[in-house]
């Protein structure tokens, strides 16, 4: 008898609670904005192959607490229920050369398990890797295979020179914020949105030049937004 997991148990809710991953495509590449940008900052939407995270009843797909009731899932959530996520080779067919100028920075926010796919994404759209602008210490952790995960990292790419003129030279690397936490607004965060004290940062880093945020969740003064949710 073929052995009971998580994922035979719940196979059919997954697929039925998964965003469909076509709606980014759905945003034409035609409605990227006609004019190039001097800093790209984007978040892009990392896909994990499914997987679960599991409640703390359960150790894992193998090792999953069955007493379950009828109003009690086995697991909480996985980032494909949340938004429509992307594979690292669709991501790469994304047209960013055509808002890129010949002197352009990119800030790319990866999780710890992409930490590859996103140099790898990086040089694929015409970037050269050159170090990690931000650690964002979320002071929480998820559970993960080695270690507890308490930070993300956002990633830096240099496309030609540094554009100029230059802000501020003196902005921390780390920054510590609560995730999922009442911020700004007094609005909570959406699953795996990132802190807009990062895009403050970058905007006293470079003052002057025209900025771009990809996969945006929603409009930022002073920056031109694309995504689903804008």
């Amino acid at each position: 008898m073929k052995k009971q997991t998580g994922y035979s148990i719940y196979n059919k809710e997954a697929k039925k609670r998964t965003k469909k991953q076509g709606l980014l495509k759905n945003i034409t590449y035609a409605k990227l904005p006609k004019k190039k940008f001097d800093i790209i900052y984007a978040d892009p939407p990392w896909h994990y192959n499914g997987k679960l995270q599991f409640d703390k009843t359960s150790k894992g797909k193998e090792k999953v607490d069955l007493r379950r009731t009828k109003d009690r899932n086995i697991f909480i959530s996985t980032p494909g229920f949340k938004y429509p996520t992307m594979k690292t080779d669709e991501l790469k067919e994304f047209p960013i050369q055509q808002i890129t100028k010949d002197d352009c920075l990119l800030f790319m926010w990866t999780s710890n398990p992409h930490l590859a796919q996103a140099i790898e994404l990086g040089k694929a759209w015409g970037f050269e890797y050159r170090t990690v602008a931000f650690v964002w210490d979320k002071m929480n952790h998820n559970p993960g295979k080695y270690t507890l995960s308490n930070c993300e990292l956002c990633l830096l790419f240099k496309h030609g020179r540094i554009p100029t003129p230059r802000g501020k030279r003196n902005i921390q690397q780390l920054f510590r914020s609560p995730n999922n936490t009442f911020v700004l607004s007094q609005k909570r965060q959406q699953h795996s949105e990132k802190p807009v004290e990062i895009m403050q940062a970058i905007e006293e880093m470079f003052p002057k030049q025209k900025r771009i945020e990809l996969f945006a969740r929603k409009k930022i003064d002073g920056w031109y937004s694309w995504g689903l949710d804008v």
